[in-house]
């Protein structure tokens, strides 16, 4: 039975997005020093490392990974190998901002895809609501300017990011259907080690190709371990562990609430760290997005 919002569990659930937003800029940061391609698979890595001595009697032979290794290979592909790959390339181009007002859209793409081909009946209540989040993330993509919108005149990052978006759904979708064993389920940590196994292998692969398209050095310095050690261990480790958490508390209706501060953290902190003052269209597709998850959610 799911508890009432606490201040200790509404802590819970502010600190990912509060991380993820982190990441973002995080990730705006590091271009010129290190490829996203290889961001996302040193970040993956890195975690792997981490959560290795909580996690090593899933890789051993006789694990239930092993007979499920189709299931984790595609759940890794999206989340691992894809999302953030796609984000950090995004944001070699885009901004922090720009970037988590997109993804805060994902409700509006997880119902698209959930009627297309997952079976999901669609109320006109949720139609309103997705309608109402697709103009907020017109408005940003458009910066404001509704000539510009239909001029189509989008930066590469703005289609990495609404693809990275897609992608996420698909994996949530994916993660509603039963298919995994109970034992991996039930531990938080041996759950994602699960994905991040066959996830190296994808960013592996994508870092490879991003590496004989063109190759790019790592500027490696302390900005680049330090950067490497936060989205690693905060948006990577902390976030899921405090996210999922927080929904084995409430449920998953209120947390969608939380995960639309990630923006506004963005915004804040792209503003302190990077210069980049949030405009007056960016509040308008806030207002849009969350007016649209609101409107859906609603019973």
């Amino acid at each position: 039975m799911h508890q009432r919002l606490t201040p200790a569990t509404a802590g819970l659930l502010v600190l990912p997005p509060l991380l993820w937003a982190g990441n973002a800029v995080v990730g705006r940061m590091m271009v010129g020093l290190v490829p996203p391609m290889t961001l996302n698979f040193l970040r993956w890595a890195l975690a792997f490392v981490l959560l290795l001595p909580l996690t090593a009697w899933l890789l051993r032979r006789g694990s239930p990974l092993w007979p499920h290794w189709r299931r984790f290979t595609i759940l890794g592909l999206l989340g691992v190998g894809c999302y953030n790959a796609l984000q950090y390339l995004a944001l070699t181009t885009s901004t922090p901002l720009n970037v988590t007002l997109v993804a805060s859209s994902t409700p509006a793409f997880m119902l698209a895809i959930g009627a297309l081909w997952f079976g999901q009946r669609v109320t006109s209540r949720q139609v309103l609501g997705a309608l109402l989040s697709i103009v907020g993330v017109l408005v940003v993509l458009g910066r404001g300017d509704w000539e510009l919108l239909s001029n189509v005149r989008l930066v590469p990052g703005d289609f990495f990011i609404l693809l990275a978006t897609a992608a996420w759904a698909v994996y949530s979708w994916l993660l509603l259907r039963p298919g995994d064993p109970a034992q991996v389920r039930a531990d938080w940590a041996a759950f994602l080690m699960a994905q991040i196994v066959f996830g190296l292998g994808w960013s592996g692969l994508f870092a490879a190709g991003e590496w004989a398209l063109e190759p790019q050095p790592v500027a490696w310095g302390w900005p680049v371990i330090a950067a490497l050690g936060y989205v690693a261990v905060g948006p990577a480790i902390v976030a899921y562990r405090s996210w999922g958490l927080g929904v084995q508390r409430v449920g998953p209706t209120i947390p969608a609430f939380f995960y639309n501060l990630t923006p506004l953290f963005a915004g804040v902190m792209s503003a302190a760290l990077l210069g980049e003052v949030p405009r007056l269209y960016h509040a308008a597709g806030f207002v849009l997005i969350v007016g649209g998850i609101v409107v859906s959610s609603r019973r």
